[in-house]
């Protein structure tokens, strides 16, 4: 294989270094300046007159970075380096680092893909890009394996994320994506502090899989000799610190939920989980539209309130569209709203109508679950808030005042997609332990995805926790939508894939 080949000859050239006395994976290289503070400061290109006119300064700087084109004129070379801000020009002439080093050094045992420190002055070329004149380059690692092709970069798509660190360097819009989610991450915990909420840490690893519908991931604690999960959602312990006193909290994290992967899911993923005391899911639905407003200040510009996500421009401009989950659902399925919660039969036949899969299998408000998410989710392409949710699908939120075959809850769907969950949250001790028993059934009966029954729980809440709202919002989600990616693998640094496919050549031993 070339690329094979090209490794030993690096390797080669590792070896030639040592002999000549230089050391091919320095310890340290004291920087003064990066590149893109140099092109922010001086400008990338300046042509004509304001070129003759500019008075660049005298002083050196010292960069360092990785090698990423290089252009070799007998006597002088150009080349790029990259470091973690942009990419600039460098240029050596062989009188200025030495004969010697330029020959046997640069021209014959540096490559593209090493990382180097230069130092020099800048100056511009005869076509205006500002450049640094080198008159000391330090080999600080050398590259091994070559980088993708210049003009194709990296495009295998499952390349990419299972070398991720290859992807970082060869394209820099990736970069860009995730620069942006630290910021979005950033300011989302800014909006929370100035909120007074408290940001706080709960167990990833629990004794009871619940807070949330979903199936976990079990592993063994060998100390204690039982089984735990991986959390899918801090919940219950969140509430727990409602109940301590706490009236303001939020946790950002990582849940795990064992499910499918696909571009909408990945079994690893971050989640912003917050709880205000005395309030309800009016208010956080009045808070959800000032969190996003401020976020698109940050992201987008004071004032940016329509952003376009795939091709679709999408307004945020407040209020958001509300919608109520049986209103829509009787409308989309000539059901009245009655037959939505009680009709086993109609509702049966309603979702084999449409297709859901399985549909005899499921009980009877997964059906409808399944009838919201094929009929009505694909439509809510601009914000919309989905309110008050059957309260057999919900076990954790608050009966609607008023009707209390509903619950205070909503969804937020954005392009298809839900982005958050909030409820006006559960806090009577008594209905919760019917609700948990009532999963319980449901798990008897085959759902996986029920929740288990948390004694504890029910025992904080006796202690009495105020009325509360909470919310969680995926932030992996959240990311894509301000970054216009439709796969949620393109905003996670190392998103789950299937095991790569490998060819071993085994071993045999000679039986004589």
């Amino acid at each position: 294989m070339a690329e094979e080949r090209i490794v030993e000859q690096r390797k080669e050239k590792i070896e030639r270094l040592k002999e000549l006395g230089y050391e091919p994976y320095a310890y340290k290289y004291e920087v003064t300046t990066t590149a893109k503070e140099l092109l922010d400061k001086f400008g990338r290109h300046k042509e004509g007159e304001d070129k003759e006119k500019e008075q660049l300064p005298e002083e050196e700087f010292s960069l360092a970075g990785r090698i990423v084109s290089m252009r070799v004129m007998g006597k002088a070379a150009f080349f790029h380096i990259q470091d973690g801000t942009e990419k600039i020009q460098c240029y050596v002439r062989r009188d200025l680092v030495g004969e010697e080093f330029y020959n046997k050094i640069f021209k014959k045992l540096i490559d593209i893909g090493d990382i180097v420190g230069v130092k020099g002055k800048l100056f511009r070329t005869r076509t205006g890009e500002l450049t640094l004149e080198t008159f000391q380059i330090t080999l600080l690692t050398k590259s091994l394996r070559p980088l993708p092709e210049k003009w194709h970069g990296l495009t295998d798509v499952e390349k990419r994320y299972r070398q991720r660190y290859l992807d970082l360097i060869v394209n820099p819009q990736v970069r860009e994506i995730f620069r942006t989610r630290t910021k979005i991450i950033k300011k989302l915990r800014e909006f929370l502090d100035s909120k007074g909420f408290m940001e706080v840490e709960t167990p990833i690893l629990q004794p009871i899989a619940s807070g949330a519908a979903a199936k976990p991931f079990i592993t063994h604690y060998n100390a204690l000799d039982i089984d735990v999960y991986l959390r899918i959602a801090p919940e219950l312990y969140l509430k727990r610190l409602l109940v301590g006193g706490f009236e303001r909290v939020y946790e950002l994290g990582k849940n795990f939920r064992n499910e499918g992967i696909s571009t909408r899911h990945n079994p690893e993923f971050t989640m912003v989980e917050f709880y205000m005391a005395y309030a309800d899911y009016n208010d956080l639905m009045e808070l959800t539209e000032e969190l996003f407003e401020y976020l698109l200040d940050e992201i987008f510009g004071k004032g940016a309130r329509e952003i376009e996500y795939q091709g679709t421009k999408l307004s945020f401009k407040r209020p958001f569209r509300r919608i109520s989950y049986l209103e829509e659902l009787s409308k989309k399925t000539s059901l009245t709203e009655d037959e939505l919660l009680h009709d086993e039969e109609k509702v049966l036949e309603k979702a084999k109508e449409v297709g859901v899969e399985n549909a005899e299998k499921l009980s009877h408000f997964k059906r409808v679950q399944e009838l919201f998410e094929a009929l009505i989710e694909p439509e809510l392409i601009q914000p919309t808030f989905v309110i008050d949710f059957p309260k057999a699908i919900s076990p954790l939120a608050k009966e609607k005042r008023g009707n209390p075959e509903l619950v205070e809850r909503f969804e937020l769907f954005i392009f298809g997609r839900e982005i958050a969950n909030a409820y006006t949250e559960l806090n009577n001790p008594e209905e919760q332990e019917a609700r948990f028993r009532q999963q319980l059934e449901e798990k008897a009966k085959g759902d996986d995805e029920a929740m288990e029954y948390d004694a504890d729980f029910i025992t904080a809440l006796e202690y009495g926790m105020p009325p509360t709202a909470g919310e969680g919002i995926g932030i992996d989600r959240l990311v894509m939508l301000f970054t216009d990616k439709d796969s949620i693998r393109e905003v996670l640094l190392f998103p789950q894939l299937r095991p790569e496919k490998k060819h071993h050549v085994e071993e045999t031993k000679d039986s004589n």
